[in-house]
């Protein structure tokens, strides 16, 4: 069986086509794997669930009957100082937990909005 003369070079340009189409996609055409895409909505997820936690947060702190304490010991820390007096309140373990979250702790910071924070 013979070929015609194009069907080489067609083939070899199919291939080249497919493949610049593969990594233009990848690289700027947005497209992703499906663990990519599972890890990035695992941290979006994460993400919400921390944001929709801080009001819980404030509320801890504001029914905390040593609130004014716990306050100036935050507000004479800098840092990731800050960070860990926060953890060490209570107020950034969330309900049903045993151990303070680190992302609950600086999202609950910034709503407190201490001075220099």
């Amino acid at each position: 069986m013979t070929f015609p003369e194009w069907t080489k070079p067609g083939v070899y340009g199919a291939l080249g086509g497919a493949v610049a189409v593969s990594i233009l996609g990848f690289t700027w055409g947005g497209w992703t794997t499906s663990g990519s895409a599972q890890t990035m909505a695992q941290n979006m997820a994460a993400d919400e669930v921390t944001l929709a936690m801080v009001p819980v947060c404030l509320d801890m702190s504001a029914a905390d009957p040593e609130r004014t304490k716990k306050l100036v010991v935050l507000q004479e820390v800098s840092g990731f100082g800050r960070r860990d007096a926060m953890m060490e309140t209570g107020w950034a373990t969330r309900p049903g937990s045993d151990t303070p979250d680190r992302a609950l702790a600086d999202a609950c910071l910034a709503g407190l909005e201490l001075d220099g924070s």
